[in-house]
Parts: C-alpha cells; sequence; structure tokens
C-alpha cells in the first residue's frame, strides 16, 4: 500500500459553524515518493448547495451549471477522507482516477 500523509483545510478553521455532511474543502496529499497533490473536495450535499447559490447569485448561468471539484465524499471527516484517498491509491495513480482536467494528470490524449 502507498503510503500518504494527508493536510486537510477543515481542521485548520474555527469548527464550531461546520457542516460535515454539506460543505467543500481543500487538502493536501503527499506521498512517500514525492508526489504531491492538492485536491478539491466537496461533500454530495455541497453539489445542490452550490446549485441553490448560484440560483441566488445569478452566476453560472444561474445554476445551469457546476465546474465539478476533483472529487465528491459523502462526509468531510478525517477518517472518510483517508479511507478515499487509500482506496483510490490501490487502484492507481491519482492524476489518473480523480478529475484530471482541473488538477492537470491524466492519460487523456485530449487534456
Amino acid at each position: 500500500m502507498t503510503e500518504f500523509k494527508l493536510w486537510l483545510e477543515f481542521e485548520e478553521i474555527d469548527q464550531d459553524n461546520w457542516n460535515k455532511k454539506n460543505e467543500f474543502t481543500n487538502i493536501h496529499v503527499d506521498l512517500s515518493d514525492g508526489q504531491n497533490y492538492g485536491i478539491n473536495v466537496w461533500t454530495y450535499k455541497f453539489l445542490a448547495t452550490s446549485v441553490k447559490q448560484d440560483i441566488e447569485n445569478e452566476e453560472n448561468l444561474s445554476g445551469l451549471y457546476q465546474t465539478p471539484p476533483d472529487l465528491f465524499v459523502k462526509e468531510l471527516a478525517r477518517d472518510y477522507i483517508e479511507r478515499t484517498i487509500a482506496d483510490l491509491l490501490k487502484k492507481g495513480d491519482l492524476e489518473d482516477l480523480l478529475n484530471p482536467s482541473v488538477i492537470g494528470g491524466g492519460n487523456n490524449e485530449n487534456s
């Protein structure tokens, strides 16, 4: 298994008003081989919240579209994110598995 170090933005802020099931965050994944990744993570519920905000603010053609994050998770909790990253690393390279148009990786020749 690939070892990694994880930094979670939400652990660095005041969590009193934090809704770990309806929020977004940034994370950093540092692999033991020196590779590192900055990943934008949304919860499933935050997608609906983001659309609602865009409708209210008349952004992204009033919610007609969303630019996706790199990763969706059920909840923003260290355990969930650690398990998610570990599972993804078992499947392959993060740049191939996550949104390659956002993090700049992937093997898509059209990128």
